[in-house]
């Protein structure tokens, strides 16, 4: 067997990742490690780019020396990574700001004028998707209001993949599943689009914005300083790469119309595959796919598995120290209630949401006999929730899927993977790999340095299915009784939210 691998770099919500893989798709190892993230109570969420690049050093010479290969026999690397948020560069590659997170809410009004004003109605058949605060073109609205000295000094735009990809190789461009999704494309051209910019006050921003590059097209070769700092070999090309939520989604086989993806990360992303553009300003956002004559439909908001994340750092530290593993600790103390034993209620909001922008997140119904299982549990449930909304509107646009494959770190918790299933009443389909970030990229190399045709043929190597999660159907009106409930609470504290802010 010859030894060709391949490199998948994934820089997520939380976490950077690696993963080395053989050509024929055989995982070899892989590699983490904390990206340091800075929070304030204004919704700015910003992280260190410098920084950043250092962990992905790290993590690269850690995953190499895991594996045991020799450098010299990596054929391919490219890079996933969270979409929208903002990573500026001036014209010798170094940042000019933090990096800017797609949590972020800093652009918040500026995006409620613009609404108000009627420009997002005008400008949405060609973007295809609902702008939102953390993505490109709010924020560049935001810095040419608030820090036009920032952007003057600016050389590039580039999303977190784009960063990256920029500090392995020296060399920038916007990925095309990444960039149609930040709001200054027109997807009908498949190109930058001037009078949108223009419209939205950004027209000076076109020069920041870099060329357009395919996901699997080489956009550089390793350069010899990144050789240095990695201890990759310098010439070692570099492929595009992918949005996450596409990498998920090639990384779970999803590669026609019968089956949803769902990640549930930072996150909550779902979607589907259509080989239409869906123009609906009821959803998140339609976006370039990776797989030719495919768009991906996808609905999503910031209320998924970090709040259990919150919820843990916050409030599990006796049992953290007690466990090997908190979160096997939580998945026990959440299966020790049963869904119909209580009705807290929990709404996923400490990141923010797409329900409304001033919601809070908090927990309903408590009454002094419930225990803190009885709060997780309702953590767990008021995510899965979150996750049923979005599901939902998708369906009112098609038939329903056959399965949902589901990616994240939620697949790690049976039991919390048989909390969705019960709650959506569908099956859900776990993939083998545990990181389909790294090993989505992976296939992009693979097919980038052609050991594969096509992405269709990659992904029927690498993704496999390690089972199958069925809806216990006794469990449907108990759990749709819950998210009646949730719905509810969502509706009756939009004013109480409005007057909190």
């Amino acid at each position: 067997m010859c030894n060709q691998y391949l490199l998948g770099l994934d820089n997520g919500g939380t976490v950077v990742k690696a993963g080395l893989y053989h050509v024929n798709g055989e995982p070899l190892a892989y590699a983490s490690a904390a990206i340091p993230t800075m929070l304030d109570k204004k919704g700015i969420v910003e992280r260190d780019m410098n920084v950043l690049w250092a962990v992905n050093c790290r993590v690269i010479r850690e995953v190499v020396a895991k594996a045991g290969v020799n450098p010299a026999d990596i054929i391919g690397i490219s890079t996933s990574g969270h979409g929208n948020g903002l990573y500026l560069v001036d014209k010798d590659l170094k940042p000019v700001m933090n990096g800017i997170y797609s949590t972020d809410m800093r652009a918040k009004d500026e995006l409620a004028e613009f609404e108000s004003s009627g420009v997002c109605d005008r400008i949405f058949p060609k973007i295809m998707q609902r702008l939102y605060p953390g993505q490109f073109a709010p924020l560049l609205i935001w810095l040419t209001k608030n820090k036009p000295d920032i952007l003057k000094r600016a050389r590039w735009a580039l999303g977190c993949i784009d960063f990256i990809r920029l500090c392995l190789t020296g060399e920038a461009f916007g990925e095309m599943t990444n960039m149609s999704a930040a709001g200054v494309m027109d997807q009908n051209t498949r190109n930058y689009d001037d009078e949108i910019l223009k419209l939205m006050g950004i027209g000076d921003c076109r020069r920041l914005l870099p060329p357009l590059a395919q996901s699997c097209d080489i956009c550089g070769t390793v350069s010899k300083k990144a050789a240095q700092e990695t201890g990759l070999c310098e010439g070692t090309p570099v492929a595009g790469g992918f949005i996450d939520i596409t990498a998920c989604a090639i990384a779970t086989g999803i590669t026609d119309t019968s089956r949803f993806c769902m990640i549930a990360g930072t996150w909550s992303i779902n979607e589907f595959i259509s080989k239409k553009p869906i123009l609906s300003k009821d959803l998140l956002l339609t976006s370039v796919y990776c797989i030719d004559g495919y768009y991906m439909v996808t609905d999503g908001s910031m209320t998924s598995a970090s709040n259990l994340e919150w919820f843990l750092r916050e409030f599990f530290d006796s049992e953290r120290m007690q466990a090997n593993n908190v979160y096997k600790a939580a998945d026990a103390m959440a299966e020790s209630v049963k869904p119909e034993e209580s009705g807290v209620i929990f709404l996923p909001f400490l990141y923010g949401t797409n329900v409304d922008a001033d919601a809070k997140s908090c927990f309903l119904g408590l009454s002094g006999w419930h225990t803190k299982a009885h709060i997780l549990r309702a953590v767990f449930e008021g995510i899965v929730f979150s996750h049923r909304m979005h599901i939902e509107k998708l369906m009112r646009l098609r038939e329903k899927p056959q399965a949902i494959r589901m990616a994240g770190g939620v697949t790690k918790s049976k039991v919390w993977i048989q909390m969705f299933a019960d709650a959506l009443q569908m099956p859900i389909e776990i993939s083998d790999s545990s990181e389909l970030g790294t090993m989505g990229v992976a296939m992009c190399a693979a097919v980038a340095t052609r050991q594969y045709p096509s992405l269709l043929n990659a992904s029927n190597a690498f993704s496999k299915i390690s089972y199958v999660c069925e809806p216990d159907v006794s469990k449907r009106d108990v759990y749709s009784k819950k998210y009646a409930l949730y719905q509810m609470a969502i509706d009756s504290l939009k004013s109480v939210w409005k007057g909190w802010n």
